[in-house]
């Protein structure tokens, strides 16, 4: 593989850059990540009106607030709102959940988010509606679904 001169006489593999670039990129990315909350509107209304909640009624009844990840939520959709309209998805950086927010196995032993304390309006760091178009409902573009 091709070499690339780095500063003053050291000489650095190609594949070495690489890694630089991915730690570099690693490091900067650092405990950021977006988990995703569907709310139904009445939910989303909820948690607007009164600054938290204890989450929808799954959530109350398990003792937690289910959230997926990017590449779990179209799945979470069509499994457990199937058709409904009236959606909400809600955008949540993990960092803001600190210590509370457990990952734990569920479908199939992938790891899911839950949340162990009420949910609060802060932290949700965005939200928008989550339309069903001819039965199956439209993610916004850039999420990786």
């Amino acid at each position: 593989m091709d070499n690339l001169k780095g500063n003053g006489d050291s000489v650095l593999t190609f594949e070495s850059k690489l890694l630089s670039l991915d730690l570099a990129a690693e490091a900067l990315h650092m405990g950021f990540m977006l988990i995703f909350k569907i709310f139904r509107s009445t939910e989303w209304a909820e948690l607007r009106a009164n600054g938290e909640t204890a989450g929808a009624p799954i959530d109350v009844t398990d003792g937690y607030v289910h959230f997926s990840t990017a590449e779990q939520a179209a799945e979470t959709a069509a499994k457990h709102f199937a058709g409904e309209k009236g959606l909400f998805l809600l955008g949540v950086e993990t960092d803001a959940l600190g210590d509370d927010l457990v990952w734990e196995p569920s479908r199939g032993g992938a790891l899911f988010p839950h949340l162990y304390r009420v949910f609060k309006i802060e932290d949700v760091a965005w939200a928008q509606p989550l339309p069903l178009q001819d039965g199956v409902h439209q993610f916004p573009a850039g999420l990786g679904l």
